[in-house]
């Protein structure tokens, strides 16, 4: 009775207040080997042969020691560099990161205090929001207009004129409504108030084609940030690398607070060689914008309601109810996400769109499950 009477009292140590009150983000990503991933928004063939043939050439010892990571910034950077860009990277303006996750975590950390505001849209990326709360920052989330969710540019603009929020972030194009936002309104937010860190999450930008990198001078606006992955096009999710692009001395602030060897051996190999390989990226985008038009025509010609705009994912609103299509698209195979307790999408799934023959199988899923 004793021993049953200590084990009641035993306490954890105490937290930060923040973290206590907080619920953890968390993503339902087990179980989904083995079936067609429309859930997430990943490449959904797998990455270019070059990094596989890449990921074979690593020895024993190379797993032995920490991850080396020279050269690495000077290939996004010139990968970056090959598009048209009026002001060319320099090494120092890059910051590799353990996926984009790493890098908004970085951020917070390094800019967001207690009391600190974190302005941002809603719905969007979820993980925005408890990176600045690990900090006891307050977060103001602002919805996107009308049906057609448009970005809320107004609002935003005074917003930062009478908070001078301490971080802004924008996810464009938006996860997951696809709304994007034109490089000269972010460039004119960004001036609006030099006090706030302004941060543009553009992981889908290679299926919009409209990024702010081209025509930003990073030295003239050193509170602009352009975050980029090798997930959704080149298709290393699993292996978790991301990047930071902006003034050098920012990008320098931000690797203060992550660690040394963040980023693991096979993901500093497999980027080397998806740098190398923008064929294949290009390939790969342009078959799911094929896709993209072939689904959509399929979704106009029978009358079912879904909106879709930039980004390789689109929201679309069954007959049934959503988390019943999500159960019987699982069965069939297909995953999918279902948007419950989002706002404004409240009803809605989204699905991530990957070649013309995965959006036939779920197409023939949404017809067998009489989910339209």
């Amino acid at each position: 009775m004793e021993s049953i009477k200590n084990k009641a009292c035993v306490k954890v140590p105490k937290p930060r207040p923040e973290i206590e009150m907080m619920t953890p983000y968390s993503a339902p990503l087990e179980g989904r080997r083995n079936l067609l991933r429309l859930d997430f928004n990943e490449n959904t063939i797998g990455p270019s042969p070059k990094v596989m043939a890449a990921l074979k050439t690593i020895v024993a010892e190379h797993i032995s020691i920490y991850p080396e990571y020279n050269g690495l910034q000077k290939a996004v950077a010139a990968n970056i560099n090959s598009s048209t860009i009026i002001n060319p990277l320099e090494i120092n303006q890059i910051g590799l990161f353990n996926g984009v996750d790493a890098a908004i975590h970085s951020i917070c950390h390094s800019f967001g205090d207690r009391g600190d505001q974190l302005l941002t849209t809603v719905p969007t990326f979820g993980y925005y929001k408890p990176c600045a709360k690990m900090q006891g920052m307050e977060v103001l989330e602002i919805p996107y207009e009308t049906t057609t969710f448009e970005f809320p540019f107004n609002t935003i603009k005074k917003l930062l004129i009478k908070n001078k929020p301490k971080i802004l972030i924008i996810c464009n194009p938006n996860n997951p409504t696809g709304t994007n936002l034109k490089a000269n309104k972010i460039l004119e937010l960004a001036t609006t108030s030099p006090e706030t860190l302004v941060v543009i999450d553009e992981l889908y930008e290679a299926f919009l084609g409209d990024s702010i990198l081209p025509i930003v001078n990073f030295s003239r606006m050193p509170n602009l940030i352009v975050l980029r992955s090798l997930s959704k096009t080149s298709g290393l999710a699993g292996l978790r690398i991301g990047f930071a692009i902006g003034h050098k001395d920012v990008i320098n602030l931000i690797k203060r607070v992550s660690g040394p060897y963040d980023i693991n051996s096979f993901a500093v190999t497999a980027a080397f060689a998806a740098l190398e390989d923008q064929k294949y990226i290009d390939n790969y985008v342009q078959k799911v914008l094929q896709a993209r038009n072939w689904i959509q025509k399929k979704l106009l010609d029978n009358n079912i309601k879904h909106h879709m705009n930039s980004g390789n994912y689109f929201l679309l609103w069954p007959k049934r109810k959503a988390s019943e299509v999500e159960s019987s698209l699982r069965k069939e195979g297909i995953l999918i996400r279902n948007m419950q307790d989002k706002p404004l999408i409240e009803g809605s799934l989204r699905v991530s769109i990957g070649t013309t023959k995965q959006m036939q199988i779920f197409w023939e899923g949404l017809k067998t499950t009489k989910s339209i």
